[in-house]
């Protein structure tokens, strides 16, 4: 089941990263990975399991990249996975200027068995699509992560159509957010952008809004969602059903 998981994992969403892509940008290829431009904040590269290539080669291969981006003045991740070939690829990439980010877990869960949750809270959940409402869920997420994320609001206004967000709110508040972003072509909808006030939190919103999304993937048919779960949140999703697969670590490159 695990290996059967992970494969999925591997030739399904490694491809979508690239080609499931935000309106303005586009992929270009440089041997064996994949470099997306053209996105809000920063670059993006990423390969397949197995690079196919070591040494001097994969340094330069590195270079490239960095300083394809450096021309360009824009910060660059290379998203690596623990599975990934070759295994020195972390310490070529340190070695080469990029800085590790917090190594989140790659979980997936069924979504069938996922939509049948039941919630015992009682606060209102739901789908979104106003822009005044992207603009309360930017406000609420820059006292979750006490940062400007203004920058939020519009990201959140041109998604694309395969992307659903859903909040909880109290009082006429937005408390908590989410998003639900299906991918064209594969088993996967992705859970992502998870924000809940510090007082709500302990409350089971999360789990609310991860069955609410979790209906939402069944309706259209969706096979398995995937997380990519910090350490607050991959022992509650745990929990839930979702499965470990693999980790993954971004490497940032900032000029």
């Amino acid at each position: 089941m695990l290996t059967s998981l992970l494969d999925l994992y591997d030739d399904q969403l490694r491809m979508a990263e690239v080609t499931n892509l935000p309106p303005g940008a586009h992929a270009e290829h440089d041997g064996p990975i994949v470099r997306v431009v053209g996105q809000h904040r920063r670059g993006f590269v990423t390969g397949p399991r197995d690079l196919g290539v070591a040494g001097a080669e994969l340094d330069a291969l590195i270079v490239r990249q960095r300083d394809f981006f450096a021309a360009r003045g824009e910060e660059v991740e290379w998203k690596t996975r623990g599975h990934d070939l070759p295994a020195d690829l972390p310490e070529r990439l340190v070695a080469a200027g990029f800085v590790a980010e917090e190594q989140e877990t790659v979980l997936i869960g069924e979504t069938a068995k996922l939509a049948e949750m039941k919630s015992d809270q009682s606060t209102a959940v739901r789908e979104v699509t106003e822009d005044a409402d992207m603009h309360r869920i930017a406000e609420m997420a820059s006292e979750v992560w006490g940062d400007d994320r203004s920058w939020l609001a519009q990201e959140l206004i041109n998604r694309t159509p395969d992307t659903v967000v859903v909040v909880a709110e109290a009082d006429g508040r937005v408390v908590s957010s989410s998003r639900l972003v299906f991918e064209p072509g594969t088993d996967f909808a992705g859970l992502w952008g998870g924000s809940t006030l510090e007082q709500w939190r302990g409350r089971g919103l999360y789990r609310a809004l991860v069955a609410h999304r979790a209906r939402i993937a069944a309706a259209r048919g969706v096979r398995y969602l995937q997380v990519d779960a910090t350490e607050d949140s991959r022992p509650i999703l745990q929990r839930l059903g979702f499965v470990a697969v693999t980790t993954t670590t971004p490497f940032v490159w900032q000029p």
